[in-house]
C-alpha cells in the first residue's frame, strides 16, 4: 500500500558496520523490494555533513563500510568520522585522531 500511495518511502538505520550497497544486498536477499535510494543510514548523514562542511576527515568506520565514502577527500584530515569499527580503536589510531 506505501508504494502506492503518494509518499516518498525511506528505510531508515543507525548501522555503521557495512555500506549502504551491502545492505541493500542483504535486505533484497531477505525479500525486501527495495532501491538504494531508499536507504538512509548514519553513514549517509556523515557523508551529507562531511561534503556539506567541506571537511576531509579521518575515518574511523569498519572497512565494509568506506565505499559509502568513496570521493571523500581524506588527506591531510581536520575532522574525524567515528563508526563502530573496534578494530581501529588503538592508541595509534586515537592519537591520530586527537591530533
Amino acid at each position: 500500500r506505501l508504494r502506492r500511495a503518494p509518499v516518498t518511502i525511506r528505510f531508515v538505520t543507525n548501522t555503521t558496520k557495512e555500506c549502504k550497497r551491502d545492505l541493500l544486498d542483504r535486505l533484497t536477499k531477505l525479500g525486501f523490494d527495495i532501491a538504494e535510494s531508499e536507504i538512509f543510514t548514519s553513514l549517509t548523514a556523515a557523508r551529507n555533513l562531511v561534503e556539506q562542511k567541506q571537511v576531509r576527515p579521518l575515518l574511523l568506520v569498519d572497512d565494509k563500510a568506506l565505499p559509502d565514502f568513496t570521493g571523500i577527500p581524506t588527506d591531510n584530515p581536520n575532522a574525524v568520522v567515528v563508526g563502530l569499527a573496534p578494530e581501529h580503536f588503538h592508541y595509534e589510531m586515537m592519537n591520530k585522531a586527537f591530533r
